[in-house]
This record gives structure tokens, sequence and C-alpha cells, in this order.
């Protein structure tokens, strides 16, 4: 039975539909369209009564951004949150609010025994597929191939087949924010392969994990070429117990990872206890940026084991790191060889933990290694220590290295502490043209590369206040996040959220007021705090002129181009729409007119902030690397790329 207050708003919401239909947003008033208690109406009222500023200044682009909830879902989610009951109706409250949630899986009950193409395909659950497959193929072809947020799962895929192949051609290619998890993949498998090829490639924070995949398998060969190749911004990939116990099965990364914006790989108990294998690593996560691979246990109490590092880290990366922790431990037999590692990189940091400890008649060989642009640091703690008839091998070898409780001998140091080849050179191939600039850039009829300034997270909207103020959003309260959304241990959504809810707890930098707000409400709060009352918000007009050359044209300094205080708000990945907000001193705000190159017409209007006080930035910050200074020496300018804002002082 509908209580008296429900069926007061109810009729109220009825007539407000029926005497403002065909009304819009207008000064001082709401949205007659959705009726005058949506959430979209109240943040117009809002805005009016907290920013004194010109209302004809009033941001369409902010409440563009209001929820997109009606009036009664709003209340029925809002009385939800309030009773920790939102996780009972995730999907509905997804849809409705415009959130970003995976989707609840279920085991497949599907059948395919023969050979069988998937093409076009995404989001599915395959169980116990291909079991005991008797030789054939599964070719999986532009599967999952650009879509949002897509999840999925291969459990006891192809276990026990003999002969049999699967092949990944072009999976999960331009996808945002995709999971691909493969459990028990190819477990105790004879012969066959396992072929992924363009996998993730161009990928936004994508993530894949091997979780005992090929255990126990005879001469099963897995190969990923152009894996994640160009991808941005992963949790990486993670292989735990991948081809454990094997015997003779050999994995090839060629190219993996190759030219990705800070992607991790980890390799967890990998190779352990298996027999004549063969590990072949080519221009793995060369060229990448700020890359972390860690290796732990890998290798561990092989027999007859030969992994090859080549052009792995290299090919002009920048600040790779690699961790090598219990490396072949116990190991008979083995011969590893790194050639040509971290050659060209930048900087970078490589630590050898217990590498090759207590094995037997193993060969370690090491050519050309860390032959980096500017120098970075190896740690080797523990290496080769206890082990018996061990031949290794370092030639042409690089200074800032540290060898700890290391085994005295069998070893050879040839060429060691050459200088580093670049003599400085600074690496900047990972910061765009263009991302980073000198405020006399900002003059009429300057030719300028645009960055790519397109928003490449998922679509969200705020929630509003109503029911953002009743979520949990702190790291002590991360597993009541978790099961509002859904979110499992090890999952890429435990990750998103504890990655925000972090950051978002970071003490502020030097100077810096910070808040990170969910709703529109919170966000005029934070800016009217800061700034004052009578304030505007800008933004770049659009993404045109995005990775090209444009001409700067009629350049307008806010406040007079004087030295003054902003809010900037970016967005961070969360389910809902969540922006990190905050002010820093001294800096001078732009908006200017963006010209097509050739013709001279106007594609774009952009707005620019330039940071006079860089004296507290890392001096490894991008900004440096592309302009090629140091901290307090120069200013530094950037555009504000789309859907990120800035809040300046009224003029």
């Amino acid at each position: 039975m509908l209580k008296p207050l429900l069926l007061v708003q109810s009729f109220l919401f009825c007539l407000f539909s029926v005497v403002f239909v065909g009304g819009r947003l207008i000064d001082g008033g709401f949205s007659a369209e959705e009726n005058p208690f949506t959430p979209k109406a109240s943040l117009v009222r809002y805005w009016n009564k907290e920013i004194t500023a010109d209302k004809s200044l009033r941001s369409e682009f902010l409440i563009s951004k209001a929820s997109p909830l009606n009036a009664v879902d709003s209340a029925i989610f809002a009385k939800l949150a309030a009773q920790n009951s939102l996780p009972t109706r995730l999907p509905d409250f997804c849809s409705a609010a415009n959130l970003f949630c995976f989707p609840d899986l279920t085991p497949s009950l599907e059948k395919h025994n023969d050979d069988v193409k998937f093409s076009v395909y995404d989001q599915k659950n395959f169980t116990s597929y291909g079991n005991a497959r008797a030789a054939g193929a599964d070719s999986f072809k532009t599967y999952s191939k650009g879509l949002n947020g897509a999840i999925d799962t291969f459990r006891r895929y192809s276990r026990n087949a003999a002969g049999h192949d699967d092949k990944f051609t072009v999976y999960g290619e331009r996808g945002n924010v995709d999971e691909k998890d493969f459990n028990s993949y190819g477990t105790s498998g004879t012969g066959g392969a396992g072929d992924f090829t363009n996998y993730q490639n161009e990928a936004n924070i994508p993530v894949s994990r091997f979780t005992a995949y090929s255990d126990g398998g005879t001469g099963r060969s897995q190969t990923f070429k152009t894996y994640t190749r160009d991808a941005n911004a992963g949790n990486g990939q993670s292989f735990t117990s991948y081809s454990k116990k094997g015997n003779a099965s050999p994995n090839e990364f060629a190219s993996y990872g190759d030219s990705s914006n800070v992607i991790g790989s980890g390799f967890t108990n990998y190779g352990e206890e298996g027999n004549g294998a063969t590990d072949t690593f080519t221009s793995y996560a060369s060229g990448g940026n700020v890359p972390l691979n860690e290796f732990k246990n890998y290798g561990e109490s092989v027999n007859a084991a030969n992994d090859s590092f080549t052009n792995y880290g290299g090919g002009g990366g920048n600040l790779p790191q690699n961790n090598f922790k219990s490396y072949g431990v116990n190991g008979n037999d083995a011969v590893d060889t790194f050639a040509n590692y971290r050659d060209k990189a930048n900087v970078g940091d490589d630590s050898f933990t217990s590498y090759a400890k207590a094995s037997n008649s193993g060969t370690v060989k090491f050519i050309n290694y860390g032959q980096s642009y500017n120098p970075g640091s190896e740690t080797f703690t523990g290496y080769g220590k206890g082990s018996e008839a061990h031949k290794i091998s370092f030639k042409t070898y690089t200074p800032n290295s540290t060898f700890k409780d290391y085994a005295k001998n069998g070893v050879a140091f040839a060429k060691y502490n050459v200088s580093s080849i670049g003599g400085g050179k600074t690496v900047n191939k990972w910061i765009e043209p263009g991302k980073f600039f000198r405020e006399s850039t900002l003059k009429e009829g300057t030719v300028i590369p645009m960055p790519d300034i397109k928003d490449k997270m998922p679509k969200r909207s705020f929630l509003p206040r109503s029911i953002v103020s009743k979520l949990p959003f702190s790291t002590s309260k991360l597993a009541e996040v978790k099961t509002i959304f859904h979110a499992g241990d090890n999952s890429s959504m435990e990750k998103i959220i504890s990655d925000a809810v972090t950051e978002c707890e970071r003490p502020p930098s030097a100077g810096e007021t910070k808040r990170c707000v969910g709703s529109a409400e919170d966000m005029i709060d934070f800016a009217t705090s800061v700034l004052g009352r009578s304030v505007v918000l800008r933004t770049t007009e659009s993404v045109a002129g995005s990775k090209q050359k444009v001409v700067i044209g009629k350049v307008n300094g806010i406040n007079g181009g004087k030295l003054t205080k902003a809010v900037s708000c970016h967005q961070s990945l969360y389910p809902y729409l969540l922006y990190y907000c905050h002010s820093v001193p001294k800096v001078r705000v732009y908006e200017a007119d963006l010209l097509e190159l050739t013709g001279k017409t106007k594609i774009n209007h952009g707005i620019a902030i330039c940071h006079i006080d860089t004296s507290s930035w890392s001096p490894t910050h991008g900004a440096f690397l592309a302009l090629g200074s140091k901290p307090g020496q120069i200013e530094v300018c950037h555009w504000i790329f789309e859907n990120d804002m800035n809040w300046a002082i009224a003029d």
C-alpha cells in the first residue's frame, strides 16, 4: 500500500508533467519536460542559487552530466542506498543511472562438439568447453572488438584435449576497460597449440588473467603475438601457475605489450616444475611507457629449461621496471639469455632476488644488458647463491648496479661499468607532441601539434547527492563498496574502485587543495569554497584538431591574463562519474580559438592552463622530458581535455 507521502508526490509529478510539457531549461527554473523533482532540475536550481555570476554563463556542459534518473527512480534508489540494499538491484541501478558496471556472468550451458568459428562474438562464459577434444580447431576472430566493459571467461577450456588448436585473432581489440579470464585453460592437454594474435591491441585499461593455464600439458605450445600492442593503462596480464609441471611445452611472447602505456604483467609460479620447456620473450614491453613486469617463482624447480629475453623492455621504453623474484630457484641445467635487455630505454629499474638460487648447472647470459639512454639501476640479491657448476656472464654491462650476497665463483664480467649510450639523452617518445608546451606558444598565428584530447573513459553520469551521500567511499570501507558494485576479489572492478579511492585519499601536494566529487552539487561546493561564488566553468569545446597540427587563433587571458588560482577537475575511473578536483596556486588560464592549418577556419575553442610554479614537481614528470628542463626552471602549460573542466573567477 502506498504511503500518503508517496501518493502526494505521485500527484505532484503528474501535475507538473501536464502543466510544463514542452518546457526547457530556463534561468532560475527547471526542465519541465522532466518535472521539477528530477536530479537535473534540482541541479539547475542549485546552480542558480549558489553561483552569482551572470546567469547567461550557466554551464549546460555540467548540467548535461546530471543523473538521468527520473524523480521516482531517484527516490527509490536513494531509499535502497540508505538501507544498504542497492546490491539487490545493481543491474537496474546501473542501467537507469548510466553507470559503468560489469555484467554478472553465469556459467554457459552451450555445447560445441565440432570445430567452431566465433566471429563478432562477445561477453560469453565458456565453461568446460572443448574438454577432452581430439584434434580440430576453434577460432575466435574479431571477438569482443571495440566493446565497453566486456567480460569473457574461459574455465576448463580445452582441458585434457589432444592435438586441439585454439586461435584468438583480433580478440578484444580496441576494447574499453574489458576483462578476459582464462582459468584451467588447456590443463593436461597433449599437443595442439594456443595462438593469441592481435590480442587486446589498442585497448584502454585491458586486463587478462591466465590461471593454471596449460598446467600439466605435454608438447602444447602457446604463442602470444602482438599482444596488448599500443594498449593504455591496464592492470595488465597475470599468469599464475602457467605451464606448471608442463613437459616440453614451448611458450612464445613476441611484440607483447609493445609500445603500450603503463601496462603491467605478472608471472607467478610460471613454468614451475616443468621439464624441457622453452620460453621466448621477443620485443616484450618494447617501447612501453612505465611498464611493470614481475616474475615470481618463474621456472622454479624446472629441468633443462631454456628462456630467452631479446629486446625485452627496450626499444625506447620509458621508466621500465622488471622484478625477478626466486626465478629459476632449484632449477637443473637451465639456460637463460638476456640479449639487448632494456636496450635504449630511459632510466628503468630491475630487481633480481634469489635468481637461479640453489640451481644445478645453470647458464645465464647477459648481453648488452641495460644499455639505456639515461642510467637506471639493477639490484642482484642472492643471485646464483648456492648453485652448483653454474656459468653466469655479463657482457657490455652498465653501471648503477648492486650485487648483494652474490655467488663468488662461476661469474664473469666483461666490459662492465661502461657509460650509458646516450650520455643523458632525453627519451620522450611517450610524451605526445603538444601535450605540454610553453606559455609563449599561446600567440596568434603559432602552429602547434594538438595532442589527442579525446576522452577515453566509459560514458557515465553523476549520481544525485541524495544517493551518493549514502554510499561508502573510503579505503576503510572497500569491502562495502565492493559488495555494492559486485566487485569480486582480484577483479578488475575491485582494482578500479581501490585505485580511485586510494588516489582520492592521497594527501594533497604542496600548495594543493583537493577533493573528489561524485555529484555536480559537490563540485559546485568545492569550486565556490576555493574561488568564491562568482565563478565561470569552462572546457575545451570539442575534440576537433586532435592529433594534428593547428593554428592558434585569437587568445584571451582569463582575469586579464594575470596570475590567479583556478580549480581543475579531471575524471577518475569509477562506476559513477567521479572527478578529482584540485586547486593549485600561481597559474594563468587562457582560452584560444584553434584554426585549421590550411584554410585557417575555426575548428575548436580550447582552454589552456599554465602552471607558473613547477618547483614541487617530480624531475621525471613528462613535461620536463618533453620540454627539456627541470622543476622550478620553466612554466608548463597544457590543454583541458574533453570532459575535463576548469573553474575560474568571473571577469
